[in-house]
């Protein structure tokens, strides 16, 4: 069920025409400043995998992959739900040596996503994964490159505040570390998105670790698939949205599973059929590269600048009746 929220007096920040200059503007400059701060060279992508290759991200595991034949070649293939996968595979294949990484524009589809201010069945984020050593699959790395990134958004920020001074969005480059067991402690009554609240709207830009596994309480603070980070060193990075006054997801990362780590988590996920896949045999073996990886949100991250209240004013996608009825009462233009 749609749950679309205008905020009280909300008037979108630009015209069309400027939106879609400032849209741009947002995209040039965040991947440059990004990819220079990690070492990161552009690459292309795919927007579908085989089935068999185990390249697709099961993110929860109920969401449906769109799925589709391809007589020609005899297989069918799935539309991406992201790259977390082919990413690691294709530093081995293009011979990236430690400390260099890539990042793409990564398109996916996921049809059984929840509609709201936030969310579309429609994905873009930039993907990206760089070769670390084993010495760095450590927290201290972890916080060092989530620093970076944030530096790289809080850089793009402050440029685009310039072109377009009629803008108000000032992001705190103060990075708020904390576990997500420590944040259970700390919110003992609270679900989990609304720990997530809480410390962000304290904090302003936080990144929460280690997501995953089940904590004190016996679940997970959310879910992760078993076979690309590492539940014990990976996050997410939040920033605090005035405009919607909640925490906004920017960036899910980490360090991602060696082999023993997939081995770990296989086993208490229930996903040991897995261990068959190519992708995973090859993980499981050692033949591919230590990494680290994630994605950032491209509308994500336009709407968090621009202040926008619904990402469908930064991407074009498709909604539903009562979505398109409560933004064209409020004067918003869907894409």
């Amino acid at each position: 069920m749609p749950k679309t929220m205008i905020p009280t007096g909300y008037r979108p920040p630009l015209n069309n025409y400027d939106m879609q200059r400032a849209i741009a503007c947002i995209k040039t400059t965040f991947q440059k400043e990004f990819s220079e701060a990690l070492n990161l060279k552009r690459v292309s992508a795919p927007l579908f995998v085989t089935e068999e290759s185990g390249l697709n991200d099961n993110l929860n595991g109920y969401e449906r992959p769109v799925s589709f034949d391809i007589p020609a070649v005899g297989s069918d293939a799935q539309i991406v739900h992201s790259l977390a996968k082919w990413k690691r595979l294709a530093l081995k294949r293009y011979h990236f040596s430690v400390g260099e990484g890539l990042y793409t524009d990564m398109n996916a589809i996921r049809r059984d996503e929840e509609l709201d201010n936030i969310h579309s069945v429609y994905v873009d984020q930039w993907d990206w994964e760089k070769i670390i050593t084993s010495e760095k699959r450590t927290t201290e790395y972890l916080k060092k490159v989530v620093r970076a990134i944030v530096d790289a958004i809080c850089d793009t920020n402050d440029r685009l505040l310039t072109n377009y001074p009629q803008l108000t969005t000032n992001l705190c480059r103060e990075v708020a570390f904390i576990t997500t067991q420590e944040l259970e402690d700390l919110y003992p009554e609270l679900t989990a998105s609304q720990r997530e609240n809480a410390f962000v709207k304290e904090h302003k830009t936080a990144f929460i670790m280690q997501i995953g596994g089940a904590l004190k309480s016996g679940k997970p603070h959310d879910g992760r698939a078993p076979d690309y980070d590492d539940w014990q060193l990976n996050g997410d990075i939040f920033f605090w949205n005035d405009t919607l006054n909640r925490a906004l997801e920017i960036s899910s990362m980490g360090i991602r599973v060696d082999a023993e780590a997939l081995d770990k988590q296989l086993t208490i996920s229930g996903c040991n059929e897995r261990r068959t896949l190519t992708f995973h045999k090859m993980l499981l073996e050692n033949q591919l590269p230590l990494t680290i990886g994630g994605g950032i949100g491209q509308s994500r991250l336009c709407m968090l600048m621009l202040g926008c209240a619904h990402i469908g004013e930064v991407q074009s996608s498709i909604w539903d009746e009562t979505t398109i009825n409560a933004c064209e009462q409020a004067g918003i233009t869907l894409l």
